[in-house]
């Protein structure tokens, strides 16, 4: 279809943050072992995103012509587009593992070796090593055309052999596989030292190659090659459904590792002759099979082992503790004013602390919260049930439908059901991503309550790798109406009153915000200061896009920083000229959302758990909230400022997509460094 604006699809956009987090791991200012971290998170990434994303896209062509009619764009096209982009950031990262990580990991005294590097007492280990520990776990399995065939499990590392018969009057090729146990021994094998002072590592694949024969004793082996099939991992839960919500997920989780192929992986160095036979054999198309280096399941590179260097990790930034929180007088601290923490920066017990000092207060007889991601060992989650067996009324939403976290988090409603407290599952046709929780308590003869509104999840293991603003305050405005949006979950019932300081998805947090932006319209019409700075994660919908630009043609300055999806495109000259994008990639996760808004000179500053997404803005419950306390806004434009001057880890985001980074001016600004030092000192003063 042909468009009138321009924007980046949404997944072209991806694939280039996803190269932004490539630029880490070749970035030889990062520490080592990091830059190996950098890599597992672009494989994984991509893992994630081939299960989800071109799974869609395939579903998509299956469907056939009259469903590209009601797209705006077209799936072949967009598809072609993506497994192009793909194959050139695969070769990349090839290149950085291969010519400079493994050499500078040998620098440091950490040799990757293969079977030919190995010395005598090295060879024997890894004898020993494949009969007593990987034998038993290894099913090796001959080919036959598709008469003979395994079911290539999801994401799971195989070896493809290549074979000749013993029996020389025999001329045919011969084809097997072997699954490597990578999920039960792990990846990266330490050897027997060959030098002091060094580390050997054999990579468990290479274990299992150098003893294929022992596998198919009736063959000569000529020669071996990494594959693995990523399928479809998506759950197709009807909006609309009959029947039990968490049985039908449930049984969607049960299937996704039974999907059709997103893609299947080779090695790029496989012979055609082979590769055209696995084809056949598992009838994969063209547009289902990409090459990449020697291994796969590069997300293993999370677990690669550190031998105690911590001069090859990041210098360790302990969490600032936030004091005035953390102690017993909490409720007290929250009742004198509003508190803005910013994690990882502040230590994320403050959180924890509402929560278990809120489930011993014989006080407290309400807690209320909303889930979206929940750890796996979480002290909060704990804190809920010991309040309902304190007697306190405590009422859970827990989003199943919250992707790859659905297990967790059923497991996690299970058992607070079991400790008597409300569960509210799931809506269907819609996601709850607010991240929200309120206390109530008896205070002498009235009752009082307290918020906390965030940007991120109650996570406790994020926490430490997410940037996320958390907003403790007993403002009545604020909690009037957050009340409204844990009565529509319980009861489903509409509220009956407009949200007036929150923004609310799916009630006028779309609308609010197009308000909020018409009105530095009018201002810039009018010859006043107007101006955006928007921080999101994504920015993809289109009718938000569209008014931006006409905000930006009409004299609004926008400065945007968006980690991720960017489908906006500045710098064109008739559209965005003046705007300015960037986009930070760093040891944390970029992942507040902060929308600020010129306002007249009464500048507005709103927190946000949504991005500019059609699903964050049509399909989900997000909420929005201002900040009201002048201290408080006052820490939020600062780190803001700090993360608009970045010359470090920010690169441009504009019409040439090629991630340069902006230029460096002294002084230097790398912000989350500088973030941390202005949080340490703030807390000092």
């Amino acid at each position: 279809m042909k468009e009138t604006i321009p924007y980046i699809h949404r997944d072209i956009s991806w694939l280039d943050f996803n190269y932004r987090v490539l630029q880490e791991a070749m970035d030889k200012n990062v520490p080592l072992l990091e830059r190996i971290k950098f890599l597992s998170i672009y494989s994984s990434n991509l893992e994630e995103f081939f299960k989800v994303r071109v799974a869609n896209h395939k579903n998509l062509i299956r469907a056939g012509k009259k469903t590209f009619k009601k797209l705006e764009f077209a799936p072949k096209q967009i598809l072609k587009q993506i497994l192009s982009i793909v194959n050139k950031q695969q070769e990349v990262f090839s290149s950085i593992f291969e010519n400079q990580i493994v050499p500078e990991l040998k620098t440091n005294g950490i040799n990757i070796v293969r079977w030919n590097d190995l010395n005598e007492e090295q060879i024997q280990f890894v004898d020993d090593y494949f009969i007593d520990e990987l034998q038993p776990h290894v099913q090796p399995i001959l080919l036959k055309d598709k008469m003979i065939k395994p079911f290539l499990q999801n994401s799971v590392l195989y070896l493809a052999i290549y074979m000749k018969n013993k029996d020389v009057s025999d001329y045919d090729n011969y084809y097997g596989l072997i699954r490597a146990p990578s999920h039960i021994m792990g990846r990266f094998i330490e050897l027997p030292k060959s030098k002091k002072n060094t580390h050997d590592i054999i990579i468990l694949d290479d274990i299992i190659r150098s003893n294929v024969t022992k596998l198919f004793p009736g063959f000569n082996i000529i020669d071996s090659f990494s594959i693995k099939q990523t399928r479809d991992a998506e759950l197709y839960i009807d909006d609309e459904y009959s029947g039990d919500l968490i049985a039908k997920i449930k049984k969607g989780i049960s299937k996704r590792d039974i999907g059709t192929a997103a893609r299947l992986v080779y090695d790029r160095e496989m012979p055609s002759h082979f590769l055209d036979y696995l084809t056949n054999v598992f009838e994969f198309k063209e547009m289902d099979i990409l090459p990449e280096g020697r291994y796969h399941n590069n997300s293993d590179l999370f677990r690669f082992p550190s031998f105690g260097k911590t001069h090859l990790k990041d210098i360790k930034l302990s969490p600032i503790p936030y004091k005035a929180l953390e102690g017993k007088s909490i409720f007290g601290e929250i009742n004198k004013k509003d508190h803005i923490l910013y994690y990882p920066y502040h230590s994320y017990q403050s959180v924890v602390n509402f929560f278990e000092k809120a489930a011993v207060d014989k006080n407290t007889t309400h807690i209320k919260v909303l889930q979206y991601r929940v750890a796996k060992e979480s002290k909060i989650m704990d804190a809920l049930i010991k309040a309902a067996k304190n007697g306190i009324s405590v009422t859970a939403f827990v989003e199943i439908k919250a992707r790859f976290d659905e297990s967790n988090n059923l497991s996690w409603g299970e058992k607070l059901e079991a400790a008597g407290v409300n569960v509210i599952y799931s809506l269907p046709g819609i996601k709850v991503h607010s991240k929200m929780a309120i206390v109530i308590k008896n205070e002498g003869e009235e009752s009082k309550n307290y918020a906390y509104l965030s940007t991120g999840n109650f996570n406790e293991t994020t926490a430490d790798l997410y940037t996320d603003f958390g907003l403790f305050t007993s403002d009545y405005k604020l909690i009037k109406e957050s009340k409204r949006i844990f009565k529509y979950l319980e009861t489903k019932v509409r509220p009956s009153s407009d949200f007036k300081y929150l923004g609310v998805g799916t009630f006028n947090l779309k609308e609010k915000l197009i308000e909020l932006v018409n009105a530095e319209i009018t201002s810039a019409n009018n010859g006043k200061e107007a101006y955006l700075i928007l921080k999101m994660n994504s920015l993809q919908d289109t009718e938000m896009i569209d008014l931006l630009y006409a905000a930006n043609k009409a004299g609004v300055e926008i400065k945007l920083i968006v980690r991720g999806i960017c489908c906006i495109i500045p710098g064109i000259r008739k559209s965005a000229k003046s705007m300015e994008a960037i986009s930070i990639v760093d040891r944390y996760l970029e992942h507040a959302r902060v929308f600020i808004f010129g306002n007249n000179g009464d500048e507005k500053i709103y927190l946000s758990s949504a991005d500019w997404m059609e699903r964050n803005l049509h399909y989900r419950i997000e909420t929005m909230f201002p900040i009201l306390d002048p201290a408080c806004k006052k820490t939020i434009r600062d780190i803001i400022n700090i993360q608009l001057d970045d010359n470090v880890k920010a690169r441009n985001l504009d019409f040439r997509k090629s991630n340069t980074y902006k230029k460096k001016e002294k002084p230097v600004k790398r912000s989350q460094l500088e973030t941390y030092y202005y949080i340490k000192g703030k807390t000092k003063s």
